[in-house]
């Protein structure tokens, strides 16, 4: 198959699946097995994600603007900065140390990325049923103490498969957040925590990229963020009348499927 279709799929896959709690990496990593694809030091993977990132900054500027611009005489605005900031110092301190071991070994690993997809899924079919009454409504205003434990679940994430948004969202929900305020928590987390491991894993692989590479990304991030702006415009109204059922069950079948495809030796 034609590389840039290829690169055009997998970074369509990426928008899709980036903010919902599926595992934008699972997907792309099993995608990418099944098709083929390598991408040198797996950095394809990382750095379309920045295509999404700029779809959330593009949806909410008017939102974050007024808040940058409030900071200096709003506590209100400064402690929602803070608690962004707060909940992703966890991810820099760990992802800095385990870089190396996460993409070497797990990245490669096909089996451990379908089996969390299937763990997750159940996870997430459980926590949607038994989540506490929520009692933060509000995703610009939850405790800084919740939001370094949120920022800490987080970093389940970097086992692929798991899902950053996943991981975040069911934090938020079993600390009390609602379902919208939980999606919105993690898509203004989503904001430095993948522009953060864009920059590093760039810096870390510096020397594996050429002007093909460089291709293949520009196609996947164009992609990755027009399905990332379609997608976050959905899914705050779906979260909030249907919950995160649906997301479980996609899981579990994709993760099934992927574990009985890799049996059979593909």
């Amino acid at each position: 198959m034609d590389i840039t279709i290829v690169a055009a799929f997998l970074g369509l896959l990426e928008g899709l699946t980036e903010f919902i709690p599926v595992s934008s990496t699972g997907h792309l990593l099993l995608a990418g097995h099944f098709l083929g694809f390598e991408s040198a030091g797996k950095t394809f993977e990382v750095v379309i994600q920045l295509g999404a990132v700029l779809a959330i900054l593009t949806l909410y500027a008017a939102r974050l603007w007024a808040v940058f611009a409030a900071a200096p005489s709003d506590p209100a605005a400064r402690r929602f900065i803070l608690s962004v900031l707060v909940a992703f110092l966890p991810a820099v301190v760990i992802g800095v140390i385990a870089h190396d071991f996460i993409k070497t070994v797990l990245f490669e690993t096909p089996m451990l990325i379908a089996v969390m997809l299937v763990l997750g899924g159940i996870v997430l079919l459980f926590v949607d049923r038994i989540a506490p009454e929520p009692r933060h409504e509000d995703a610009m205003a939850f405790p800084l103490s919740m939001a370094l434990k949120i920022g800490f679940i987080q970093c389940l994430a970097m086992i692929p498969g798991t899902s950053r948004s996943g991981a975040t969202i069911v934090g938020a929900l079993m600390l009390g957040a609602s379902k919208r305020a939980a999606a919105e928590f993690s898509f203004f987390l989503s904001m430095p925590t993948m522009a953060g491991a864009f920059a590093y894993d760039l810096y870390k692989n510096r020397d594996v990229l050429d002007a093909s590479a460089m291709g293949e990304i520009a196609v996947g991030f164009v992609t990755a963020f027009i399905a990332a702006v379609l997608v976050v415009r959905w899914l705050l109204d779906y979260v909030s009348r249907h919950g995160y059922a649906l997301f479980g069950w996609w899981r579990i079948i994709v993760g099934l499927g992927a574990i009985a495809a890799l049996w059979a030796g593909y």
